[in-house]
């Protein structure tokens, strides 16, 4: 089996070599068909290696000896259990789904060939991440994913705003891996090893150790460990504060947004946590830090999504709403319900990202909805595919989101840890806030009327480019369905956007990740849940009479009547809300605050140096200072340089009896 958990990682990484080296000799044609193809092999291999997990095997296996220092071995090598495969599963269908996808959105893009060898370095790279059996091999794939997440962003590079947007997220998450890197380094300090089971067996042995983070105030080692390597997780999985670089992560072409946020770059750090649940679970103060920036960033994400007009945008802050949803789950110990909330989320989100796709290739790249409507009629197939995408974002029971997002929210129900009733209180009122900017999304997009006519002459969002003459004429005519490329993928997410969330009785109370996850029994909220859980079909009966169903069910009226038979009352509440709309149309001003302190402070900094340093004291100082102070010596010492002997000898007279007293001093 060995070569087959080579295979899977390396076949994207072949593709992307071939693609990127060879693109021009192979064509466009050549470099979607062998990346494609060994995207299959990689989907092939991954599920071959699930079902062979489900049959009960679980490896770890050493692949390569990096390095040996002193007593500590870095290597590469994979840890295959249900929690890894699963995810190699998720990554690589989506990943593929994108890839068949890419072939009709970016069809007429030049850097065809690069986009292809791009998503396929990033497959590999989240691929090495969720395989890795220690912290080196998941700290390469962590900042490798975060690499070709910038060259993707960016990958209009002509187009300002992608640059900005690239080295937003770059930056950004840098933050969050300068705390993820301390928390390894804390890792090898203390534990003498990055090998995920020698910490995990001897982390028990080390609770009690306590790490003086500030002289004279001694914390918990177990603690410090974990809310570093947390630090981590809430840059690459957008939590707040470190949310502000995902939504202008829209800049990149669609296919990219659907890959990153949907299954692959943002749920790196949901997975990563849930890997080192044996140490989280040994520090109750970490477990609440989690709790409550999840619960903020699931709650406040949501509510700045209902004033967004970019369908990318909604999609993105969408996803940022349910990355918190997953990291409540994680903070409550309901490792297992945050793992399947992200499995579900990753089909119906792929799937309303490559939808609006769907729409923004019918409409010429047009991105606003204010100037869509009246869609469905011309695109029944993208319609029918995000209506079943929204309806399980919404968590409507019997669709996938329904199970995980309520698995959730009542796990948190039922958690004592300290920060849980506020938990609770923001991913419950969360119910009523995605359904309404789910819905307003599908009816601004596909419902009530014909807007896009009005469009013609806008600017191409993708290239920058004003829609004019035959090109602004064509906007004016009726849009139509995307290709076949386009549809399928849709269709083929939609069918698990429907049906994977049946399976949770298996996989949250039958111990379906077995020792992958460990739960503290004083946290095990999920213990608590099974035994009250009566099948799925008697949780969907149940759901009729809960909170979170008619909350989501007043959240899909308010979109309808809003937008369908009171559509002036959205502009009315827009001017009647002020100060409140413009903060959530500010996002907050989180934007702002950071541009000012962080973006401007650097400048202001660096001029400093600049002026202060390199002006005054390197050039001044060093380099114009030396020279002055030279021409000063050269000026006094020429007046000792007068031409006449007896003054030379005078000097030599005066000379010897200088050294003579010396002399007779000593």
């Amino acid at each position: 089996m060995q070569a087959l958990y080579l295979l899977v990682p390396l076949a994207p990484l072949a593709g992307a070599l071939i693609a990127g080296l060879f693109g021009r000799a192979i064509g466009r044609a050549g470099a979607h068909f062998v990346t494609i193809a060994l995207m299959v092999v990689s989907t092939v291999g991954a599920a071959i290696v699930f079902f062979d997990v489900l049959g009960g095997r679980t490896e770890n296996v050493s692949v390569y000896t990096w390095l040996v220092s002193g007593n500590v071995r870095l290597e590469i090598g994979f840890l295959i259990d249900r929690l890894s495969a699963t995810m190699m599963l998720v990554v690589t269908f989506v990943s593929l789904m994108v890839h068949i996808y890419t072939i009709g959105y970016m069809a007429d893009d030049p850097g065809y060939q690069r986009f292809f060898s791009y998503i396929s370095l990033f497959t590999f790279s989240m691929l090495m991440l969720v395989m890795a059996n220690n912290f080196l091999q998941l700290f390469f794939g962590w900042e490798a994913v975060g690499l070709v997440s910038y060259l993707l962003i960016g990958f209009w590079y002509t187009r300002p705003t992608a640059i900005y947007a690239n080295l937003k997220a770059f930056l950004v998450n840098r933050v969050g891996d300068f705390g993820f890197l301390l928390g390894i380094a804390l890792v090898l300090m203390y534990f003498g090893t990055l090998q995920y089971d020698a910490v995990f067996g001897s982390a028990r042995t080390l609770s009690s150790n306590t790490i003086e983070v500030f002289p004279g105030a001694p914390w918990s080692l177990m603690t410090v460990v974990c809310i570093l390597l947390f630090i981590g997780a809430m840059g690459k999985s957008a939590q707040f504060p470190l949310h502000v670089w995902l939504p202008d992560s829209m800049e990149g072409p669609t296919p990219i947004s659907a890959l990153i946020h949907a299954a692959t770059m943002v749920t790196a750090g949901i997975f990563m946590v849930a890997r080192m649940s044996p140490l989280f679970e040994l520090s109750e103060t970490a477990l609440s830090v989690v709790l409550v920036i999840g619960a903020i960033t699931a709650l406040f994400m949501g509510l700045v999504a209902i004033v967004q007009n970019d369908i990318k945008r909604v999609v993105a802050y969408s996803t940022l709403s349910q990355l918190g949803y997953m990291t409540v789950a994680l903070g409550a110990s309901a490792y297992a319900a945050g793992m399947f909330h992200l499995v579900t989320h990753a089909f119906f989100k792929a799937l309303l990202f490559l939808g609006a796709g769907s729409v923004i290739i019918a409409l010429h790249h047009q991105q606003d909805m204010r100037h869509m409507g009246g869609l469905k009629k011309y695109m029944p197939v993208t319609y029918w595919t995000m209506f079943i995408g929204a309806l399980a974002s919404a968590g409507i029971p019997g669709l996938s989101g329904f199970f995980s997002k309520d698995a959730i929210i009542e796990a948190v129900h039922l958690s004592k840890l300290p920060g849980a009733g506020f938990a609770w209180f923001c991913v419950l009122s969360c119910v009523f806030v995605t359904a309404l900017y789910t819905f307003r999304l599908l009816i601004m997009t596909f419902h009530g009327p014909e807007r896009f006519h009005d469009a013609a002459g806008h600017h191409d969002v993708d290239h920058g480019k004003p829609a004019h003459g035959a090109q602004g004429q064509a906007h004016a005519h009726a849009p139509h369905e995307s290709p076949w490329v386009v549809t399928v993928p849709l269709v083929l997410l939609a069918i698990p956007s429907i049906g994977a969330g049946w399976v949770i009785g298996p996989v949250l109370f039958g111990g379906y990740f077995g020792g992958a996850i460990v739960v503290d029994p004083a946290h095990d909220v999920l213990a608590e849940m099974g035994r009250q859980f009566h099948g799925v079909i008697g949780m969907i009966t149940h759901a009729f009479g809960t909170a979170p169903f008619w909350l989501a069910v007043a959240g899909i009226a308010t979109a309808v009547y809003l937008y369908v038979f009171r559509p002036h009352l959205p502009g009315e509440i827009r001017r009647r809300a002020g100060f409140l709309y413009t903060i959530l149309e500010r996002k907050y001003g989180f934007d702002e605050a950071y541009q000012r302190v962080f973006g401007n402070g650097a400048v202001r900094f660096g001029t400093g140096l600049w002026k202060g340093g390199d002006v005054a004291v390197i050039d001044g100082l060093m380099v114009n200072g030396s020279a002055r102070l030279i021409g000063w010596f050269a000026s006094v010492s020429r007046y000792i340089q007068s031409g006449y002997i007896y003054h030379y000898a005078f000097a030599m007279i005066i000379g010897i009896l200088i050294l003579l007293t010396l002399a007779f001093m000593r």
